[in-house]
């Protein structure tokens, strides 16, 4: 397995719309551990390919408490979300140590292929719902801080920009 470099906003990449992968094979499968074992050494709750600059409809995800339960979806599809919506912090791999209030559905089912590559469905509330939200997403080329306010998605721009400023010199 390898880590792999994970994209920071506002890298335009990030802007990239993923295409939908045709057959799960074994290279997708070494994707998919690359991205958990990327997901877990940074942290992270949900990781999708294009954070890794790989544009193809794959996310990881582990909301569970101990971390050891992980999800693979391909080709996510939401087929449902609740009328109820919450709001809750959220943060992003993406974009390091910067953390605000979206609002989302707050249940959610989604159907994916599984690293199996056989298709299958998955009822999400709470975090894991969050989760799954802000992964697909990513896949749509969509940074949790454009829900924010232009002001914050300025402030938060420009302090990205002086932090690789600052780990470039």
């Amino acid at each position: 397995m390898a880590r792999l470099n994970i994209l920071r906003y506002p890298d335009p990449r990030l802007h990239t719309v993923a295409r939908p992968i045709e057959g799960v094979d074994e290279h997708i499968r070494q994707l998919v551990d690359d991205m958990l074992e990327t997901m877990c050494a940074a942290d992270g709750v949900g990781l999708a390919a294009t954070q890794v600059d790989v544009h193809l409809q794959l996310i990881v995800m582990d909301t569970s408490e101990l971390h050891d339960q992980p999800v693979v979806l391909i080709n996510p599809a939401l087929i449902w979300t609740s009328p109820e919506f919450a709001v809750a912090e959220e943060g992003c791999l993406s974009v390091p140590q910067i953390y605000d209030k979206v609002e989302r559905h707050a249940r959610v089912r989604v159907q994916a292929l599984g690293r199996d590559g056989q298709p299958f469905e998955m009822d999400a509330e709470g975090l894991a719902a969050v989760c799954v939200q802000h992964e697909m997403d990513h896949l749509l080329g969509k940074v949790f801080v454009e829900y924010l306010s232009q002001l914050k998605r300025d402030r938060i721009r420009t302090k990205m920009l002086k932090k690789l400023r600052d780990e470039s010199a």
